[in-house]
């Protein structure tokens, strides 16, 4: 069943081609920019945030459509047919690949329009698909707590600040290594480990909440 609403939300991402469109012109038009504007001045640090920031409102434009419907009959039939932990597994794996990927496209052309400033790219790759799962379970949540509260899917950055934060703080510092190329036996993986029990806490959570929010 949940290979089923994958593949659904699959479907129905790819016949709104519009959707993917715009969040490619969305990447390459604010990294596009930004490389205008600095014009290959950038320290680390700051090549660091920029990344971040840039990704963190990809994944935010990409989650608003999560439960973007205005169908009552989708909504109904999803409601009977569908247990609401599989729905949001679906949901959910589906956001995560969609945002990984994502990051890879931005990393790409931020690369290629800016530069790259990562020197251990192993740890920032890894630090990249964790850290952006990680965005992507918070994202979902809130996404469909949003739906729920008459479609303002402008709550979605209100309600998940407090919860990205943490989030991105390890992100910051764990990146920040990989950019000032620390080798493993040098990296904090204290701060990996928090970034993964981050990243299953909110998955619990979203399994154990949705429910509730699904029968609302």
């Amino acid at each position: 069943m949940i290979k089923q609403l994958f593949y659904k939300e699959f479907l129905l991402e790819f016949r709104q081609k519009s959707l993917l469109g715009s969040i490619l012109i969305y990447i390459i038009g604010t990294i596009f920019i930004t490389s205008l504007s600095l014009k290959g001045k950038l320290d680390k640090p700051t090549w660091n945030a920029l990344f971040w920031i840039i990704h963190l409102f990809t994944s935010i434009n990409i989650s608003v459509k999560n439960f973007n419907t205005k169908s009552n009959e989708i909504n109904l039939f999803s409601y009977l047919y569908y247990k609401p932990n599989h729905l949001i597994i679906a949901k959910m794996a589906y956001n995560i690949v969609f945002i990984v990927v994502a990051s890879i496209i931005t990393f790409f052309f931020y690369a290629m329009f800016v530069k790259n400033l990562a020197d251990n790219l192993v740890l920032f790759f890894v630090v990249l698909i964790v850290g952006s799962a990680g965005l992507a379970s918070i994202l979902t949540i809130m996404s469909a707590i949003a739906s729920k509260a008459g479609g303002n899917f402008a709550l979605i950055s209100i309600l998940s600040f407090p919860l990205l934060t943490p989030l991105l703080i390890i992100i910051i510092k764990l990146s920040k290594q990989a950019v000032d190329g620390i080798e493993w036996a040098g990296i904090n993986f204290n701060l990996l480990y928090a970034l993964l029990a981050l990243n299953i806490l909110n998955i619990a959570l979203n399994l154990l909440l949705f429910k509730f929010l699904w029968k609302d």
